[in-house]
């Protein structure tokens, strides 16, 4: 098979991302480790690990940003920045729609992309995928490599290539050391190891709309032996599988699941109503002190388990997470009925006490404007308004809901008089959901 045309796209922050596309038929996007062979390197394309996955579909493989053919001075290796390179390669093919492969901190940059962009996969896989860096090793020995990455590139290269193949043999560790010196910087190098302990996919994860293949093989020494487990329990359309042996030598198996997975219906997304909706709102009580008492980034750990836990029970109980802009930390969610988001609610104010961050909980509804994935309008302003009135803890709603869920919730409501809210013309009469508990 001819070596494909190595092509250059534009990504949103102007990295220069190059990738090669060959074959017809549906499209895979692979999204490999940073720290592999790239694209035009005798050992750097998957499709020679199984033809298979070149036959009968277009198998698109791409260098990850300040590696190898792609731009090489880059500011920002971050989950984020590199699911807009995913964007950019697709985008410049012309796929609306395809299938995505991601391996190891691949897989974190798939995630986030997937979630940000539901409409565009088809399927998913994700393999020795983990939910956040520092599991992977104690932040102490991740800087401790990163600075000697930044000041004994030689050294650094064989302990990473020793990180890489830690059972040998002694000539793949030297041929994983020398690709490293001709393929990244030692700057971009230590960026990458550094976002090994700053990935966090957590609240991404229940976003996942695509039918994904969390794939892990037994004795991978890159991820804690549940990682995989973790990660498919917060995908919503996820099937686990195990496989013997590196990862990328189970291309037969992923191609199953993409073939196997073609013809079944597309997962059933939550109904929500086209103009008017119950509408949710959530925010963490007293962050600011909080963040005082706790440190910024214990209080950040904390505020991101919280918004996965929230975001799937908001999907397990029929709703829909907003994609859009939210104030402060945070959440909003559109229902079909009053009952469903009151059952939500309660459930979330559990959720909010167990982690130790109480919640502002406000229900009201009304007509929106749809614009995307976002809903704005009188409505979700004062949705956003009675959850500030609340008390932490309380669930407050407005007349309209307390009207709309009189015979459809199995809850009572007190009376909480009439409200001043501040943006909203005239006094609202409020009530506190009362029992479900």
């Amino acid at each position: 098979m001819a070596e494909p045309q190595i092509r250059y796209c534009t990504s949103a922050d102007g990295t220069s991302i190059a990738y090669t596309s060959v074959g017809d038929g549906p499209a895979l996007v692979t999204v490999r480790t940073w720290a592999h062979s790239p694209i035009g390197t005798p050992a750097g394309s998957w499709a020679r690990l199984d033809r298979r996955m070149s036959s009968g579909r277009r198998l698109v493989e791409f260098d990850r940003r300040g590696i190898g053919s792609s731009q090489r001075d880059v500011v920002s290796v971050s989950d984020e920045a590199q699911a807009l390179d995913i964007a950019a390669v697709a985008d410049e093919l012309g796929l609306d729609r395809f299938d995505l492969w991601g391996d190891f901190d691949g897989a974190a940059a798939g995630v986030v992309f997937a979630a940000q962009n539901p409409n565009r996969l088809s399927r998913l896989v994700v393999s020795g995928a983990y939910m956040r860096g520092e599991d992977l090793s104690p932040a102490e020995s991740v800087r401790s490599l990163a600075q000697l990455v930044r000041t004994n590139w030689g050294l650094g290269r064989r302990a990473l290539a020793n990180i890489i193949f830690p059972k040998g043999p002694l000539e793949l560790q030297r041929y994983m050391a020398g690709i490293l010196k001709e393929c990244v910087l030692p700057e971009v190098a230590a960026k990458y190891v550094e976002q090994y302990a700053t990935s966090d996919v957590r609240h991404y994860l229940p976003r996942v709309k695509a039918r994904t293949l969390v794939l892990e093989a037994r004795g991978d020494y890159r991820v804690p032996a549940d990682a995989g487990r973790s990660v498919a329990a917060l995908i919503p359309n996820a099937r686990l599988a195990s496989a013997e042996g590196i990862i990328q030598a189970n291309g037969a198996l992923v191609l199953d699941f993409l073939e196997e997975a073609r013809g079944d219906p597309e997962p059933r997304q939550a109904a929500v109503p086209s103009d008017t909706v119950i509408i949710l709102f959530l925010d963490i009580a007293d962050s600011t002190a909080l963040t005082t008492t706790l440190g910024d980034s214990a209080y950040r750990d904390k505020e991101r388990d919280l918004d996965a836990l929230l975001r799937s029970a908001i999907g397990e109980a029929g709703g829909e997470p907003v994609e859009g802009k939210v104030l402060g930390d945070g959440v909003m969610a559109v229902f079909s009925s009053a009952s469903q988001a009151i059952g939500c609610a309660i459930r979330c104010r559990t959720l909010g006490e167990e982690a130790g961050l109480p919640l502002h909980l406000g229900i009201h509804a009304g007509d929106v404007v749809r614009e995307g994935k976002n809903v704005h309008g009188g409505a979700v302003q004062l949705a956003a308004r009675v959850a500030s009135a609340s008390a932490p803890g309380d669930i407050l709603v407005s007349d309209t809901v307390k009207g709309l869920a009189r015979t459809s919730a199995d809850v009572a409501f007190e009376d909480r008089g009439e409200h001043e809210l501040k943006g909203i013309e005239e006094p609202q009469k409020l009530f506190a959901v009362k029992g479900g508990d």
